[in-house]
């Protein structure tokens, strides 16, 4: 019996470009007008910036409400107000004077809290010195939790969503803080997870750690009424961490120049050169394929990461690195024929798009 869950590269393009970039866009549209209402100078500014900057991470992170059948449009509602969250929370950590772990870690209770719709809000800037946004994270905290308060199957997947949330809030109190104590607290914190990635480095644990894939799976599944505990637990064990870690590598990957002007971590300069980068790009490249095969809908996950590929790649700050046009023709040929694909398809987009 036929999902309707794309299963080629054009199908999944033609979906994408037709019903959720613009769902996406009126979302984030919404989103951007309530952050021009923030009265405090730093937070509306960092809450526009993480829109106009990373709006890309909506829109690849909506595709998986292609696999929530005839509720793509609640879908696509809970990611990008999930991502949101997580993007202007980045900014905030990432471009203030705070360096207090503690409240880092209560600006991400914002996103336990929309994971779990059975808990009240609170004021997640009470460490800091900015404090009024109107009520702008706390709205998105509660659509998100909307979303998840009459959701048949929750009980299936909210451990697991909390427990990934959970390994991405520990990443992003670890990273914030003070520059010298970030990779003694991160290879202290991996240290304490080896078990679960005994043939990953801290750097790519780290990386694994910080994406949000595998929730917007989760998610996107139990909408469509196809969750199970079995399931749940594949796409657990698919999603962590080849897919999200190569997701993060990627990102991190484009970001290499930025993150050296700004002063900010970057996981993939631990890499010992860019060939030790490229072999392990590639490694998850292909441990990612491997698993996603156990699961429903493997095409529409092996396109996922053929996608990643491709999005990552055809960004212009790529084009910028040095060795970069190496990786890509290395990274293009791991992912096969859909990759290149869509990473024509996707430098074709900014280029209209700009």
């Amino acid at each position: 019996m036929s999902t309707g869950v794309p299963n080629s590269a054009l199908p999944l393009m033609t979906h994408v470009y037709r019903k959720i970039f613009p769902e996406v866009n009126r979302e984030l549209h919404y989103w951007t007008k309530m952050a021009e209402q923030i009265p405090n100078r730093e937070l509306r500014t960092q809450a526009l910036a993480s829109i106009n900057a990373k709006r890309f991470h909506c829109q690849g992170g909506a595709v998986y409400a292609l696999l929530a059948g005839k509720r793509w449009r609640d879908a696509v509602r809970f990611i990008v107000a999930f991502q949101t969250i997580s993007d202007y929370l980045d900014n905030l950590c990432d471009r203030s004077t705070s360096l207090d772990p503690s409240d880092f870690r209560l600006l991400h209770q914002s996103m336990v809290d929309a994971l779990s719709p059975e808990n009240g809000v609170g004021n997640y800037y009470a460490l800091r010195e900015d404090q009024d946004d109107d009520g702008y994270l706390v709205e998105l905290v509660k659509t998100a939790q909307h979303t998840l308060r009459y959701l048949h199957g929750l009980s299936y997947i909210q451990d697991h969503i909390v427990s990934l949330n959970a390994l991405y809030n520990d990443l992003q109190v670890h990273k914030h803080v003070n520059a010298a104590e970030r990779v003694p607290r991160l290879r202290g914190w991996f240290d304490n997870h080896n078990k679960k990635s005994s043939k990953l480095e801290w750097y790519e644990f780290s990386a694994a750690s910080g994406s949000t894939l595998g929730i917007f799976c989760l998610l996107s599944y139990t909408l469509g009424g196809r969750m199970s505990e079995e399931l749940a637990q594949q796409i657990c064990g698919c999603y962590f961490p080849y897919m999200q870690g190569l997701h993060i590598l990627l990102d991190y990957f484009i970001d290499q120049q930025e993150d050296i002007d700004e002063g900010d971590l970057n996981f993939c300069s631990y890499y010992t050169d860019y060939n030790h980068m490229e072999k392990r790009l590639v490694y998850f490249i292909n441990n990612a394929n491997k698993f996603v095969q156990y699961l429903p809908d493997q095409e529409f996950h092996k396109m996922v990461v053929s996608g990643l590929v491709g999005l990552y790649l055809a960004d212009e700050k790529v084009q910028n690195l040095k060795g970069g046009n190496k990786i890509i023709r290395s990274l293009l040929q791991a992912s096969g024929r859909n990759g290149r694909f869509f990473y024509r398809n996707i430098r074709v987009y900014h280029k209209i798009s700009n």
